[in-house]
């Protein structure tokens, strides 16, 4: 219930200060930039967003609907592998935060001792994919199999390259394995989503591990040489032991295993911009650029259906 009494107060208070923007460009009073008396609020003012690396990509494109909005705001997006920007959410260097998992109680220990109550809503679900060359003989792969790598224990001769050892793709198939330390006998880290795919693209013996919203991004410059692998499902509430390709429908439906959920998590201590980002995110705009991305929104947009008398 105070979810949707929260969004719902952002809601109208988005409506109608988009209404007095509506009206100040009519007047041929609107500026660029906010003038320096103008007080902060939920659609004025800049705001530092911390965002997992992993998607980035979807991030600017909220970024881009938003701003044409709202050109009073404006959004500094940090973009960091996981570990990382969990760090710099805890130092501070930004407010608000785009994860694939909530913050700890203990590290939310530093907020409640400053009285700050988090706003944490999720967005979308993306999912954790692995990517090979064309001419490997493999167009599958298990979650046991993958696991037996970051272990040291597989006898398969492949080897996992992921977007980075800091990423949450590494951090939640290494939750999902129970692993306390990752051998390195046939474990990688790159920088880049992009890395991966160069890598992968030019040696037939390894698996990319990156981001479906990563994989959408770049698949284009990369289509003649990679290959996105089926995976098992074995895991969650409805294993049935076939193998799906990640994609919208098979992430809607908890086929595809390998699935997550971002969520907004608003740690600024007033009615900021951080409010009104945070609404956009989660409301009808920004749940339809969810959709149009090929990932999946956490509230599905409604549907706009005309009746006419005439044809």
């Amino acid at each position: 219930m105070n979810r949707f009494i929260y969004m719902g107060a952002a809601a109208l208070m988005l409506f109608g200060s988009a209404s007095c923007s509506n009206n100040s460009k009519q007047q041929g009073t609107s500026e660029s930039k906010a003038p320096a008396s103008v007080k902060e609020d939920i659609l004025v003012g800049s705001l530092n967003v911390i965002v997992d690396a992993s998607v980035f990509p979807l991030l600017k494109e909220q970024e881009d609907v938003f701003l044409s909005a709202y050109p009073n705001a404006k959004l500094n997006f940090i973009a960091k592998p996981e570990v990382l920007a969990v760090k710099n959410l805890l130092e501070d260097k930004g407010s608000v935060a785009i994860l694939a998992r909530k913050l700890s109680e203990e590290e939310n220990k530093n907020f409640a001792s400053r009285s700050i109550q988090p706003r944490v809503f999720p967005i979308f679900s993306d999912a954790i994919v692995f990517v090979s060359h064309t001419n490997s003989s493999d167009t599958s792969v298990t979650i046991q199999e993958v696991l037996d790598l970051m272990k040291g224990t597989s006898t398969s001769g492949k080897r996992l390259l992921f977007d980075n050892l800091n990423s949450s793709s590494f951090r939640q198939l290494k939750s999902l394995g129970n692993l306390d330390k990752v051998a390195s006998s046939f474990v990688e880290g790159a920088n880049t989503a992009k890395e991966v795919l160069e890598t992968v693209a030019a040696t037939a013996g390894k698996i990319g591990v990156i981001s479906y919203n990563e994989y959408l991004d770049l698949k284009l410059s990369f289509s003649n040489n990679i290959r996105i692998l089926s995976v098992k499902n074995t895991i969650g509430d409805k294993p049935d032991n076939i193998y799906y390709k990640p994609n919208q429908s098979t992430i809607a439906a908890e086929q595809y295993p390998l699935r997550r959920t971002f969520y907004v998590l608003n740690y600024q201590p007033n009615l900021g911009l951080g409010l009104g980002f945070s609404a956009f995110l989660t409301g009808d705009r920004g749940q339809r650029i969810v959709l149009k991305s090929g990932l999946v929104p956490a509230t599905m947009p409604g549907r706009e259906i005309i009746v006419r008398d005439k044809i």
